[in-house]
């Protein structure tokens, strides 16, 4: 081999050498800030409730809720707490339909005709949430359940009626004419404010609400480190969906989400992930759903480089 073609081996050798050095060995480090501009405007401002539920916000997921008598109730608890459901939809939003024994019914009336006592007065009942998803805007009611111990004495499923306010969020009121009182009276009733807290609490739509949580980058010269979840903070599971990652403008990659519950998220982690933009400015994320959401304008941020 001449001396010529051993130059323009070492030539392209070198040319080779730096190229792999330009493309692929890290240079200087960046840290990015979340541009607050990408979070959600939607927030639930409900007039004071305090003292009226359990948590703030509590609601199911939809105003169509299913429910479920046990076989081993009487008629007469049967029948009240039928009454109950039908007194409540006639005040509210809400329609309450039924499940056989084989479905996951939302509401579980159960019955017992045992005497139960509380210090000085005996317990007509019992009822309450019992599985609870807390998300951004809400505390949602998966399941409530509502044991009745008493049958009724009064014109009206008093009882019965307290006893689903329980299941739906509601604690005990401090008036002893309302029927959320402890101790119930035949003379109790429903007040306005209770309705119009369920209805203004089931005016918000059943939708997911997908949003960014926890996110973090880097570039490392020309490799990108990203960590970023993802969670559903509706009053939906959502269907599938895609988060794409946009640098400097242009589509760099996209990441396909599996379904997620209410209440649930998913973290991603990229480490490593080679970009070729020499200088890079902005990252942006964006939720790419097909699906109604509460809010999308929590689907899209920014990332700017640190100052």
């Amino acid at each position: 081999m001449g001396w010529r073609s051993v130059l323009a081996a070492l030539f392209v050798f070198l040319v080779i050498g730096l190229l792999a050095f330009y493309w692929l060995i890290p240079g200087e480090t960046f840290e990015f800030n979340v541009n607050s501009n990408g979070n959600s405007n939607f927030s639930l401002n409900v007039y004071d409730v305090n003292g009226m539920q359990f948590y703030p916000n509590m609601r199911y997921p939809d105003s169509q809720i299913s429910y479920r008598i046990s076989d081993k109730c009487t008629l007469q608890k049967k029948d009240d707490m039928k009454r109950a459901f039908d007194i409540i939809e006639d005040l509210t939003v809400l329609d309450f339909y039924p499940l056989d024994s084989n479905s996951n019914e939302e509401i579980t009336v159960e019955c017992d005709e045992r005497i139960r006592y509380d210090e000085d007065f005996f317990v007509a009942g019992e009822g309450g949430p019992t599985n609870i998803t807390v998300t951004k805007n809400f505390n949602v009611i998966l399941h409530g359940s509502v044991l009745l111990l008493r049958d009724s004495k009064c014109e009206n499923p008093n009882i019965a009626i307290h006893e689903l306010l329980h299941a739906l969020g509601f604690d005990h009121s401090s008036n002893p004419n309302n029927i959320m009182y402890e101790i119930t009276k035949c003379s109790q009733t429903i007040g306005e404010d209770i309705p119009e807290t369920i209805d203004y609490l089931y005016s918000t739509p059943s939708y997911p609400d997908l949003s960014f949580e926890n996110i973090s980058a880097t570039m490392r010269g020309r490799y990108l480190d990203l960590n970023m979840s993802v969670r559903n903070n509706g009053l939906k599971d959502t269907e599938e969906f895609d988060v794409i990652i946009y640098i400097n403008g242009n589509n760099k990659r996209e990441i396909n989400f599996e379904p997620l519950r209410i209440g649930y998220g998913k973290a991603i982690v990229l480490t490593n992930f080679w970009v070729p933009d020499l200088n890079v400015k902005e990252i942006e994320l964006y939720i790419n759903s097909s699906f109604e959401e509460l809010e999308k304008n929590n689907n899209r941020i920014k990332l700017e480089i640190k100052k």
